[in-house]
Order: C-alpha cells, then structure tokens, then sequence
C-alpha cells in the first residue's frame, strides 16, 4: 500500500449543523440503531478484517497476519503485518518509530537508520538478511501487535470511516473507502484514494450531495477499478469485482451477514 501523504480530513465534506429553537423529536430505536452503526462498530470491524484479509493474505485469519512479511514484488519493498506495511512507502518506518516510542530497544529499534535510507525505494540495504526473521520474533511482542492496531486505525481506518460518514454512506460504502486506501493511500498521486473519489465525483454524487448511495457507490467502484488497471500489481479487480460489487448488487449496503465472495478465485464465507 501507499503511504498518506496528507491528513484525510483536509478532504472531508463539511456538514452543515443548523440550530433548533425548539428540542427535535426523539429519534426511534430504528433511527437510532441506524445511525449508530457504521464500520466501526466492533462486529463490523471484524468483518472489515477479514474481507481485507482474504484480499492481502487469502485468508479470514487477519490476525494470523502481525507476522507476515515478504517482497511481493510491487515496488514497494518488504510488505508486512496486518495490513501491509511496506518498507518503501513510509508507513513501516512511521510503524517501527512509533512502536521504539512505547518500547526502546525492541528487536527492530536497529533497523530503523535502515528504513529511513529505503523509504521510497524497493531496496532491502541494511535490512537483509536478518529483518524478516526479526519481524515475526517482534509480532510475539504484544506491544508489537498493538502498535500495528494503531497504526492501522489512524492512517487507514479511521480516516476511510471518517470519509463515508461525511458522505453520507452506510457500512459497505465505508468499507470500499477502507479497502482503497489500504491499497492506495491517499496521497496526490492519481491513483490515491483522494483521487479515485475525485474521479467519482466527476460521474455521480454521494448521499451527502443528494446523490443515491448505489450509484454513487457504482461511480466509486469504476474508478477504483480504473486505478487499479494502472499498475500491474494491483490489476487483477476481483476483490472489487466478485466480492465489493457483489455485496452491492444485492443491496447490502450494512454489510449484514451472512457475506459469499471470491478473490483471486479463492471463495471464502462469513456467517
């Protein structure tokens, strides 16, 4: 994945709060229970997890992830962890400082002169041959693991949720914002997520705008597409095309259970 060139909220869709003399009428359980659900409700993070994971690891076992690390030959160096940190985007290095904050002298701490020297390259100087190794030992480390949580929260998650609450989407709409800018970060080049949404806009609006949330979603999706055809480590679209646009067509804009979907033809199953 792409690191984040810039804080996603920049981008937000601001929403006018307008002023009630008198108090508004208490919302139903129903309204209420729709309102509160989004993509970060716990049950619906989970899902999030693993559907991503069937993508990045094809598996359902997301947390079976905090050791994972190869070169997948993308350009970007090693990828790792839960959601794919790469040696050559940043986020690795923003990861392994972070967790030297909570945790000096950690397995990794010396690694750290190294992934400043690679970032933005695919070279392995000064991590080989040993970094692999010392990775899967570090993600025996709770601390380790939490700080992949964190790290995944605040540059991916919750910007993505952020985004498609502002744009008035449900928990499936969120989730395809998720998955895009794990994929693609939001930077400013033209395949980041800022940009795919942009390229959306210029085919439909979203619910925020007046637009309907299925075609604004559509709209979304052929861009994401579209970006994804540009490089030729993302350009085989099945977790678009036989998982997110299947869970669309059917109209399960919550996300709700139970979930069929294939990627890369592998078939996998929520219940």
């Amino acid at each position: 994945m792409l690191a984040i060139g810039a804080l996603l909220g920049s981008a937000l869709i601001a929403v006018p709060v307008t002023a009630h003399a008198t108090a508004a009428p208490a919302p139903t359980a129903r309204t209420s229970a729709a309102v509160a659900v989004g993509l970060d409700d716990p049950a619906k993070k989970e899902i999030a997890m693993k559907i991503v994971s069937s993508a990045e690891n094809s598996s359902l076992d997301w947390k079976a992830q905090y050791k994972y690390i190869e070169d997948i030959d993308d350009g970007r160096g090693y990828t790792a962890g839960i959601i794919g940190f790469c040696s050559g985007t940043g986020d690795m290095l923003d990861l392994v400082e972070y967790y030297t904050q909570v945790k000096p002298g950690n397995v990794l701490a010396k690694y750290l002169p190294a992934l400043r020297r690679v970032d933005g390259s695919d070279s392995h100087a000064g991590l080989d041959p040993n970094f692999t190794k010392d990775w899967a030992k570090a993600a025996q480390d709770a601390e380790f693991r939490k700080a992949q949580d964190r790290e995944r929260d605040r540059v991916y998650f919750n910007p993505s949720v952020q985004q498609g609450k502002a744009d008035g989407v449900g928990v499936l709409g969120q989730f395809m914002y998720y998955d895009a800018i794990v994929m693609h970060g939001d930077g400013t080049d033209s395949t980041s997520f800022r940009n795919i949404r942009k390229r959306a806009l210029s085919k439909a609006k979203p619910p925020s705008q007046g637009g309907n949330e299925t075609a604004w979603l559509n709209a979304f999706l052929d861009a994401r597409v579209w970006a994804m055809k540009q490089e030729e480590a993302h350009s085989d679209t099945s977790r678009v095309d036989t998982a997110q646009r299947v869970f669309l067509k059917k109209g399960n804009l919550n996300l709700n259970t139970p979930l069929d979907w294939k990627v890369y033809g592998d078939s996998f199953h929520i219940g």
